[in-house]
């Protein structure tokens, strides 16, 4: 049977092609979310880029025919934009004329008038789902797009195996699955009984065999890996086979030092790569200062500084003599710190891309940024699913999630969950307590 859904402005702000997301179902979008969509697109800014597609949409179904009517979808559905003025259908229970009552009188309307026909509200607002229910209303989150954070744990890397499969992987370097069903670039501890013996290997690109890791270095810039997943990560943040690797881990687990110790090492000492670029979103914890003054360099300082910490941390570990200095040079020469907000438009060849806080980004912006990798580029995401700063974005819908769920089993990706804190003993207790 086929369904009405009544759209809220922040499903189509979040993505202007929710209007196709409905299969054969009517789309129903109110003329004030219509009203709000023109307020948006005046903005400079992922939200008001949204905006402005959304309205072009609207006006090339517009092309097909009369949208109070319904004009046919290429889903297979039906889009109707409808005007309705009904406000007793909420004042008489004491809500006011906002928006959002709007649009359950709508429904309610809706409800009344097409009841051979089921309705749903599709909205990201809580509060506007909880008063659809407390009026007999269906309403639902809008859930394309959004990957949980469980979905993207590889789960268990320990293998157990026989003594004779182990020492063939040993001296031949490769063997095949020891198990079905693991993925591509999947990275695996094989134990034999009683763990005697042990080999950190890798299912290769074709995912038909595993290969043993290369000997990891003694040291990456100080950078020595202290659990599994460290050395994992460090695998994959070297092997230049790998052009997008993601990083998942709670605070302090390692994730921003080690990105930053593999691109020094690939740039600077290796020389494989022109350049490390790393960015990051610009997002305050807590309450935000408002403007900050000076030039671009003051405004982005305190966006900066944890990158500088990590780097100077590197610079002393590795046994320079005056880090200060150091880090200065690198900054001249090697190493370039930039926001992700000037980044549309630009093509970056042959460079070591580290995007950290990658979580704070929604999909499009994910998107945005990797199709800006030129020939030669490796690219590192970093992020923490459950910090999140942007208010536009959940665990579920941002686009650090969506980003490994959709390279999941491609032969040029890898993805490593970091799982223990090495920062200090305090930040692991702090980040499994609080």
């Amino acid at each position: 049977m086929r369904k009405n859904y009544i759209l809220d402005t922040n499903v189509l702000l979040h993505d202007p092609g929710a209007i196709s997301s409905f299969d054969d179902n009517d789309v129903i979008i109110p003329i004030q979310v219509v009203e709000e969509i023109d307020h948006f697109k005046k903005e400079m800014s992922e939200r008001g880029r949204n905006a402005r597609q959304v309205s072009q949409i609207l006006d090339g179904c517009r092309r097909e025919g009369q949208l109070a009517e319904g004009v046919p979808l290429a889903s297979g559905g039906r889009l109707r934009v409808l005007v309705h003025g009904n406000a007793p259908a909420v004042a008489g229970i004491g809500l006011d004329g906002t928006v959002d009552n709007a649009i359950l009188a709508l429904a309610l309307h809706l409800r009344q008038h097409e009841a051979e026909r089921p309705l749903v509200l599709v909205t990201k607002d809580t509060n506007l789902r909880i008063k659809a229910d407390a009026m007999g209303l269906t309403a639902e989150d809008f859930e394309t797009g959004r990957v949980r954070i469980e979905e993207l744990d590889p789960g268990e890397p320990v293998i157990e195996v026989e003594g004779d499969f182990l020492a063939r992987l040993r001296a031949e370097g490769s063997a095949p699955l020891p198990v079905p069903s693991l993925g591509i670039n999947q990275y695996l501890l094989l134990n034999t009984a009683g763990r005697n013996q042990s080999v950190l290997a890798r299912v290769n690109a074709d995912g038909d065999r595993i290969e043993a890791l290369r000997p990891p270095p003694a040291s990456v810039w100080g950078i020595v890996p202290r659990n599994l997943e460290q050395h994992f990560a460090l695998d994959a943040l070297l092997d230049d086979r790998l052009e997008l690797v993601t990083l998942m881990g709670k605070a302090g687990t390692g994730k921003t030092v080690l990105a930053l110790a593999a691109g020094l090492e690939r740039v600077a000492n290796a020389g494989h790569y022109h350049r490390l670029l790393i960015c990051r979103p610009i997002f305050p914890v807590g309450k935000d200062m408002g403007y900050l003054p000076g030039g671009l360099e003051a405004k982005l300082a305190p966006w900066v500084q944890p990158v500088n910490d990590n780097l100077m941390l590197l610079l002393e570990r590795s046994g320079v003599k005056d880090p200060a200095a150091e880090l200065e040079r690198l900054m001249r020469s090697v190493v370039s710190i930039e926001p992700l907000t000037y980044i549309r438009g630009r093509s970056i060849p042959n460079q070591f891309m580290i995007v950290d806080e990658a979580q704070n980004l929604t999909p499009l912006e994910v998107k945005t940024i990797i199709t800006r990798v030129g020939e030669g580029t490796k690219i590192v995401l970093t992020g923490d699913s459950y910090q999140i700063d942007n208010p536009y974005v959940d665990a579920a819908s941002n686009g650090f999630n969506y980003v490994v769920h959709k390279f999941r089993g491609q032969p040029l990706a890898a993805h490593v969950v970091l799982r223990r804190g090495e920062r200090s003993e305090l930040a692991e207790l702090a980040a499994n307590l609080l």
